[in-house]
């Protein structure tokens, strides 16, 4: 095996710590990094310190922002009576871009994963919980991925939110558009065939 310099094995070690980012990608990142001019390099090093620096989470809603409070949960045009529940940040970009959902969010940071040892208390459901008791919110909208802790998290939520007389719903699941019925599996066609609709 060839040895690089110190600085490109470096840069190399780093871009493997990415995710999904194995030796061979990271090498190739490193060579196209080497291979730019410094501007560019300069220009993308500072975007990611920028980010780093200034990306915080937001004090209401717990999603990634620039500003405290974020454009979702400072704007006017949304509903304040239903709160959508999701794992992640990427989770409110997905829904936001179907441009149906007009109330707010609430990122958990996760899911609960005993395996993981990831428990209630490492997620934002007490805060939660608090914007629940502020009673304004007249329903959570459960939107976990459909995940054993996924469904395992959506029930935890449920049980503690309901007797605090909020409605809680859950996105329904099933095959996706442009999907083959022959290659979705049970459980999938399960719950499609739960929350069906007329037509």
């Amino acid at each position: 095996m060839i040895d690089y310099p110190n600085s490109i094995a470096k840069l190399i070690t780093e871009l493997n710590k990415l995710p999904g980012i194995g030796p061979k990608t990271a090498q190739r990142l490193a060579f196209y990094i080497l291979n730019r001019p410094l501007a560019d390099v300069e220009e993308l090093a500072a975007s990611i310190k920028d980010a780093r620096i200034k990306i915080t989470h937001c004090s209401h809603c717990g999603n990634l922002t620039d500003d405290d409070p974020c454009k979702i949960c400072s704007s006017g045009n949304r509903d304040r009576s239903i709160i959508c529940v999701v794992e992640g940040p990427k989770d409110v970009v997905a829904i936001e871009k179907a441009r149906e959902f007009k109330g707010l969010y609430h990122v958990l940071r996760g899911v609960i994963s005993p395996i993981d040892g990831i428990g209630p208390d490492d997620l934002t459901i007490k805060e939660l919980l608090i914007r629940i008791q502020s009673g304004e919110v007249k329903e959570l909208i459960m939107a976990t991925n459909p995940t054993v802790e996924g469904e395992a998290t959506a029930m935890y939520i449920a049980k503690l939110s309901k007797p605090l007389g909020v409605k809680v719903t859950r996105i329904a699941h099933g095959i996706p558009v442009g999907g083959d019925l022959e290659y979705a599996d049970e459980i999938t066609l399960a719950r499609a065939l739960e929350g069906r609709s007329e037509i």
